[in-house]
């Protein structure tokens, strides 16, 4: 069957990411999709790309089949509609036109813009339009408090050109641009503090925090100095072994929650069973979890996080590499595990790796 190339059906599966890894994330969408038995067109501009589905066809088989979760590079998953050129005289006819003739009903709106200079001096215009878009698309029947918890996401590539996007309950962000900003705490050692920090809200559920992250648990931190991950750690009651030979916070180790020992953490071997390990090592990727694999398959912790830092160029071949290592070395030793990864806000150079053990 063939589709007719229509401006009110969604043949786009957009993703936002973070500037400077477009490539990236074209082709690890490029990869799932052909994992799944698609192809299209690939288009990208910054903190943003589109995988178009080739004579209109509509995406959201595509969108339901790689769930968001699945997803390292990308902040965002979207279904969308083709962008929109918009007149500075009337923004809003075009916008609402679009939506009315998609058929699309939904809950709520979001405008977002890519991550970038360009997109935050957008935020005046946005404020401007967003009331009196809500209230015709309300009166368009399009708004409305029952549409099965979709979102439509205005995604605004400037201030002439936008582009119609939804999303649904369970494959999406939760967040606005897909971005989980955090306050950087000031007893904190070092800004690092916010990756750990940021990578327990995106693999641990809220409600399980008291059971997995509570008082009186063990960890280690591998290449703690000067402390920035041992202190999530402490802050949340735990007693943490800091492998670094380099030196430690004073104020952690005047905690009594750290033991530090100025060891090599890719040889250091834990006294017993861990609840975590987290690791934030400057290191080659596949040293790194050759390391973290020998943790796993012994069963020296529950729970990892640990970060990759990736070459400058084919970052998701190294990714998707590390991954198919893990996945297979930990079926091989016969060793049940869910394994995540995605690359966070408070990453730059690397993605970061979370593994439980399913026991």
């Amino acid at each position: 069957m063939r589709w007719q190339v229509n401006q009110t059906i969604p043949a786009t599966w957009l993703v936002y990411c973070r500037p400077g890894f477009e490539a990236d994330a074209a082709a690890e969408l490029a990869h799932r999709a052909e994992q799944v038995g698609y192809s299209g067109t690939m288009h990208q501009g910054d903190g943003w790309v589109s995988l178009e589905l080739p004579d209109g066809e509509p995406v959201n088989v595509l969108h339901r089949e790689v769930p968001f979760d699945s997803l390292v590079f990308a902040r965002q998953s979207l279904v969308a509609l083709p962008a929109s050129m918009l007149s500075r005289e009337d923004r809003l006819t075009p916008i609402i036109e679009q939506v009315v003739k998609s058929g699309w009903s939904f809950e709520e709106v979001w405008h977002e813009t890519p991550d970038t200079n360009e997109g935050k001096s957008l935020s005046r215009l946005i404020k401007a339009l967003t009331r009196p878009l809500e209230s015709t698309l309300k009166k368009r029947g399009a708004l409305r408090r029952k549409a099965g918890g979709r979102r439509l996401h205005l995604f605004w590539l400037d201030g002439d050109c936008v582009q119609l996007g939804m999303t649904f309950p369970g494959n999406r962000s939760e967040l606005l641009g897909g971005i989980r900003r955090l306050r950087f705490p000031s007893r904190a050692p070092s800004r690092s503090t916010l990756k750990l920090e940021e990578a327990w809200h995106e693999f641990v559920p809220r409600d399980e925090w008291e059971l997995r992250l509570g008082d009186h648990m063990q960890a280690a931190d591998l290449g703690a100095a000067p402390g920035g991950w041992t202190w999530q750690l402490v802050q949340r009651g735990m007693y943490v072994y800091a492998i670094d030979n380099g030196p430690m916070e004073k104020s952690l180790m005047a905690s009594g929650q750290v033991e530090h020992l100025r060891e090599d953490g890719f040889t250091w071997e834990p006294p017993r069973r861990l609840d975590w390990l987290v690791c934030d090592i400057v290191d080659k990727p596949i040293r790194v979890l050759a390391m973290v694999e020998r943790w796993l398959i012994r069963r020296w912790c529950r729970e990892a996080v640990f970060n990759l830092k990736l070459p400058m160029k084919k970052r998701w071949e190294e990714v998707a590499r590390c991954l198919a290592h893990l996945e297979s070395t930990m079926a091989s030793a016969g060793v049940r595990a869910k394994i995540q990864c995605r690359q966070l806000y408070h990453d730059r150079e690397e993605v970061t790796v979370h593994v439980r053990l399913l026991e």
